[in-house]
């Protein structure tokens, strides 16, 4: 017997789950988290027991879309065989898009098992194409190390879809060179509008270059047409003449895509998120581990979650100040 969809109290169908495997990393990007970060203790970490548990269950409850994040999710021991139990879902029919957002240093390593799990396709968020520059935003981070990644997924046979964060004073003189290296290798570009997620201070504001200025900017030098193309996420695509690549925006600012929002998020330690930019969330672990045996429990605790999901976030920079900002950090979350 189907379950009755997941449906929010403005009438729409949660299909897309993102899930944080771990809030580890083997970058400390600046707008993603402290360069020393506190680390949770293990025993507060889903297992890849419960972590399959939990998504299976939002499967069975019409999510058809499943994309898995961090931290880093391939830095997570084991974490391939999460990814081939996931693939079962593919198999029955029952889930459409198996996926995951990388920084792209482990690819080297994964990219082939991705694929054999069932992974068609992967974001790899790159900001720059500097090596000085991805050292300086990386913390920690190698640019050779990602691009070679990234020559890995496309020998696998993934397809690459680039995510950039667009700063002002940063990377705004690269813009026209990251949509040249995409477009010649056959790689969607998304740019995103920084959030106000963990520290905040002045930089991070300083730092906030809207969609709007980037579009304007792009358009200097490339011919952009609307597109009708969606992945199931909130980017706004259009077409790039010149290459025939597609340029995504994220935009939860400027405009945000509230209104048709089909997401929600599950962290590492079991907390469901119904909005990325709202700090209610319930606690699925809790649920999960007093009933071992027993979904029915689980399935309620979902459905009472996605009743209170918010028609939309709070996330302001008007006025020269940060409003709406949460507390935790994007890798707590899931980027």
């Amino acid at each position: 017997m189907t379950a009755p969809k997941l449906t929010d109290p403005f009438e729409r169908d949660i299909s897309y789950l993102r899930v944080s495997v771990t809030d580890r990393c083997d970058f400390r990007c600046q707008y993603c988290m402290a360069e020393h970060m506190t680390f949770l203790p293990k025993k507060e970490l889903l297992s890849l027991e419960e972590l399959d548990r939990l998504c299976s269950q939002f499967v069975r409850l019409g999510v058809r879309k499943l994309r898995i994040t961090g931290g880093e999710p391939l830095v997570r021991r084991g974490i391939m065989g999460f990814f081939n139990a996931m693939g079962r879902h593919l198999e029955s029919g029952a889930l459409e898009e198996l996926t995951l957002t990388t920084n792209g240093s482990q690819l080297r390593r994964h990219a082939a098992d991705l694929y054999a799990a069932g992974v068609r396709r992967v974001n790899v968020s790159l900001d720059t194409l500097d090596e000085a520059k991805f050292a300086e935003i990386t913390r920690w981070g190698r640019l050779a190390q990602v691009l070679d990644g990234i020559d890995a997924a496309q020998e696998a046979g993934l397809k690459i879809k680039i995510n950039a964060v667009a700063l002002k004073g940063f990377n705004d003189v690269e813009i026209h060179r990251m949509v040249e290296w995409c477009g010649a290798r056959g790689f969607d570009l998304t740019f995103i509008e920084v959030m106000p997620m963990g520290e905040m201070d002045a930089d991070r504001l300083d730092q906030y270059w809207p969609l709007d200025a980037v579009r304007a900017e792009l358009a200097t030098r490339w011919r952009l047409s609307e597109s009708s193309h969606r992945t199931g996420g909130p980017a706004r695509y259009m077409r790039v003449e010149e290459t025939g690549g597609r340029i995504g925006f994220i935009t939860p600012l400027t405009h945000n895509f509230c209104e048709s929002c089909n997401r929600v998020r599950l962290t590492c330690t079991g907390q469901l998120y119904m909005c990325l930019g709202q700090d209610d969330d319930a606690d699925l672990r809790a649920v999960l581990r007093a009933n071992p045996s027993d979904d029915a429990p689980l399935e309620a605790a979902i459905r009472e979650a996605i009743s209170r999901k918010p028609e939309g976030h709070d996330f302001d920079y008007s006025r020269r100040e940060v409003r709406g900002e949460v507390s935790r950090h994007m890798s707590v979350t899931g980027g």
